[in-house]
């Protein structure tokens, strides 16, 4: 599960806009936004390119793409 408060605050520590973020990914700003919030799932690949857009690394990507829940 998506860990939402992680990615909002990186978000905004790297001002960051959701329309940035549907850029990216090529979805619609509503899109990202039900994502983020865990409406719609977000896939692998969508994680990778949103994760790189945030400047997170390999290290990192558990703890904002599975809420620190991965063993």
């Amino acid at each position: 599960m998506l860990n939402t408060q992680k990615i909002k605050d990186r978000m905004r520590d790297k001002e960051i806009t959701q329309k940035d973020v549907a850029d990216a990914l090529g979805i619609a700003p509503p899109t990202v936004s039900q994502k983020i919030n865990g409406v719609r799932p977000m896939d692998l690949d969508e994680a990778r390119r949103f994760a790189a857009l945030l400047g997170i690394e390999s290290g990192e990507f558990g703890e904002y793409f599975f809420g620190g829940e991965v063993a």
